[in-house]
């Protein structure tokens, strides 16, 4: 089977390693060492000034909208995971959805504004793909109109824009590092925060609120990291280039045999930007040609993903009225490809061959119904 990611696994005895001193120290959770030392290994790493760990993505986006206090409306995109949209309704938030520029797939900055009320208190864009989004125009819009900006970066591990961590913009940046991401701390993730009050705010709010001195100051919840989690980040972390390389030289093996498929096509990447070769989309010309293609590699025992579907604003708890053409017509053309950093070349070529032969069987059915009509 060949599945659209295969979770990185270290080596088991590096692992052992850190159960052992977790055994001997007995400390299992509430900032235990190991988490202290992951925090500042990827700190460095990452190049950011403050990072809390959390025991999910979704969670790390919930402790975000507390720590900035938003309500009632929040701007986002429709085209992500639903995580993004989900965790807002969950508390109870609205999510207003601003239609996706259909070349890169992130949000369409040049539509914000006109969804912006008296109701609205923050923007949630999504660096879709790790595709960076125009943070530049949300950061304006948002300076401008008093708004809270949190991005969710689930996919965002080690990428910079013009040459610093894409994951310093806004507010907030949420990551995610559970077991289908580059990096993984088996489920995790994590806050970015720049601001170094909000910051050892975010330190309480994870634990019950409780304060160094053992006081509860405020209302919490626990999302603490525990240490194995963190053994297994540690670990990752500790193979992260090597796994970066690999997933890089196979990104750019399916590029070369891909781009002469006339039936498909890439996300537009920002070019002040790079990617981490986590993802690899295509949209191809129809959604028959995709699900065609879709059935034909489950038919050989090959797995992607229809990231993104479907399109977020058509979830039947959303109620939401309001056609979102891009992000509606990439949903329902859009495939995730294989890719993980052990994915054999060979297994590329009959990826890339069926879809091919898809294409082709696309082709000659249009020709068919045009000669008829």
């Amino acid at each position: 089977m060949i599945p659209v990611t295969k979770t990185y696994l270290p080596d088991i005895n590096q692992y052992k390693d850190y159960i052992d001193k977790i055994y001997e120290t007995g400390w299992l959770t509430n900032n235990g060492d190991l988490v202290r030392k992951l925090e500042l290994k990827l700190k460095e790493y990452l190049g950011v000034k403050n990072i809390v760990l959390v025991s999910n993505g979704t969670v790390a986006l919930n402790i975000a909208y507390k720590l900035l206090g938003l309500e009632n409306e929040v701007i986002t995109t429709p085209f992500s995971f639903v995580a993004t949209t989900s965790s807002m309704v969950w508390q109870g938030l609205k999510p207003v959805f601003v239609d996706i520029n259909k070349n890169d797939y992130n949000i369409d900055a040049n539509r914000i504004e006109k969804k912006i009320t008296e109701y609205t208190t923050g923007i949630v864009p999504v660096h879709v793909f790790g595709n960076a989004c125009d943070v530049e125009q949300i950061e304006e819009i948002a300076k401008k109109h008093n708004l809270k900006v949190i991005y969710d970066a689930s996919h965002c591990f080690g990428v910079k824009y013009k040459s610093k961590s894409i994951l310093n913009y806004g507010d907030i940046s949420t990551i995610s590092f559970h077991s289908t991401k580059l990096f993984h701390t088996i489920e995790g993730g994590a806050l970015i925060i720049n601001n170094d009050e909000l910051y050892e705010k975010a330190k309480r709010m994870i634990n019950f609120g409780f304060c160094a001195n053992g006081y509860i100051e405020e209302i919490g919840i626990n999302a603490k990291m525990n240490e194995f989690q963190a053994a297994m980040g540690l670990c990752v972390l500790s193979d992260i280039d090597k796994i970066s390389s690999r997933r890089k030289e196979k990104y750019e093996y399916y590029i070369k045999k891909l781009e002469n498929i006339d039936l498909i096509s890439f996300q537009e990447l920002n070019k002040s930007s790079h990617i981490n070769y986590s993802y690899l989309p295509i949209v191809f010309k129809d959604s028959e040609t995709m699900l065609t293609t879709l059935k034909n590699m489950n038919n050989e025992d090959i797995f992607p993903r229809r990231y993104f579907y479907p399109s977020l604003n058509k979830l039947n708890y959303i109620h939401c009225n309001e056609v979102m053409p891009n992000s509606e017509d990439i949903s329902e053309r859009i495939l995730c490809l294989p890719l993980y950093d052990s994915l054999k070349n060979m297994d590329i070529d009959k990826i890339v061959e069926i879809i091919k032969r898809s294409s082709i069987y696309s082709i000659r059915k249009s020709r068919c119904i045009s000669m008829e009509v």
